[in-house]
């Protein structure tokens, strides 16, 4: 696989610093040639780390892959400080791993495939699902977003500029100079977006949770009614800059693929139990079992409607924190079916053994009735 290809040449290549600052992740300043090349050739020889003759994009040296997914024992590139999705290292980041796709690490699903998103530039293919689950509109385009083509960024990706035309490279360039870490409260541009994301509010961990406790962790922004999803407000909303979510919530994001899932109708209707899909972007009740749920959990995390200056270790129901994606889900993998933050199959209703995930905001489900 390229990535064992690229380990090998990325630790060579990039022992040069490349300063990101970490673990303040500003701006990454340094030697231009570090990065880029201008003609992607030296003496006969290819600057591209894996030797590629064809070069890339905005004049990088490797592709996203090339820094962010060079199959370390690190989480976080030491050369460099890049976080990473691909790794064996023990902890995973805060938006999981690609490794448990491959088999680098072992994931707990006996489908690996699902235990996250199919990008392209892994090669997993997923045997069962032919585009995004929970498209909306029907019809909407259902094989325009798919596993042969779903990649990092741009058009059919996730971070960036994700308008047609051009590739994810250049969907992204110019952000990692100009970006602004921690509280991302503005995000008019790529560079002033949570993750990159375009679009989408938050307050940035510093070390991508490498660390984490009930007060060491990203906050989410989140909204306290789902975003009215159709073709005009996530996907063309006609001037130029792509899909994103108009509401800037990290659960509205979501939506521009997996509508279904978060509209209004596609959970029910309106934002009070009995629901159709579980719930987001929807205030986490103050009553009932709901109203224990008020120490923060790294497990099961809440979303803001105000983007804190600081992350919270508490948790106040009925107020302005609510349920989100990632509540139940991480984003790149994990070792459980669906992309889930724990295994679903192990929630069992009325088994007091069983703590934590679901029964994180559920928190009397697990007892004997």
């Amino acid at each position: 696989m390229r990535i064992t290809i690229l380990l090998v040449i990325i630790i060579v290549g990039l022992v040069m610093a490349i300063t990101f600052h970490y673990p303040a992740i500003a701006a990454i300043t340094g030697t231009c040639s570090n990065c880029h090349t201008m003609h992607n050739s030296q003496n006969g020889t290819s600057m591209n780390f894996d030797n590629s003759s064809v070069p890339n994009p905005v004049l990088l040296r490797a592709d996203c892959l090339g820094c962010h997914a060079i199959g370390l024992t690190t989480n976080i590139d030491p050369a460099t400080g890049a976080p990473q999705v691909y790794h064996t290292a023990v902890i995973d980041l805060a938006g999981g791993n690609f490794a448990y796709m491959t088999g680098a690490k072992s994931p707990v699903t006996s489908d690996q495939n699902s235990a996250g998103h199919n990008i392209k530039d892994f090669g997993v293919s997923d045997g069962v699902l032919d585009g995004a689950p929970g498209l909306y509109p029907v019809g909407g385009h259902p094989f325009i977003i798919n596993d042969t083509n779903l990649t990092c960024s741009g058009y059919i990706g996730c971070h960036g500029i994700r308008s047609d035309g051009g590739s994810g490279l250049s969907k992204i360039r110019g952000s990692h100079h100009q970006n602004v870490d921690g509280k991302c409260d503005d995000p008019v541009t790529v560079a002033k977006s949570y993750r990159f994301l375009y679009a989408v509010k938050g307050l940035e961990d510093s070390d991508w949770q490498a660390t984490k406790s009930d007060s060491d962790h990203n906050e989410y922004f989140g909204a306290s009614i789902p975003m009215i999803v159709s073709c005009t407000n996530i996907c063309h909303p006609g001037d130029g800059y792509g899909a994103r979510p108009l509401n800037n919530s990290i659960s509205g994001f979501c939506a521009t693929c997996h509508g279904d899932f978060h509209r209004i109708e596609g959970i029910g209707g309106d934002t009070s139990s009995p629901f159709k899909r579980h719930p987001t972007d929807v205030v986490l009740p103050d009553r009932g079992e709901y109203s224990a749920y008020t120490a923060y959990s790294i497990e099961a995390p809440v979303a803001r409607t105000v983007v804190p200056d600081t992350p919270s270790a508490t948790v106040a129901p009925g107020t302005t924190d609510v349920v989100m994606c990632l509540s139940c889900h991480a984003v790149h993998a994990t070792p459980y079916a669906d992309i889930l933050r724990w295994d679903y199959s192990d929630m069992i209703a009325g088994d007091s053994s069983k703590s934590g995930g679901c029964f994180t905001c559920h928190t009397t489900k697990n007892q004997t009735p």
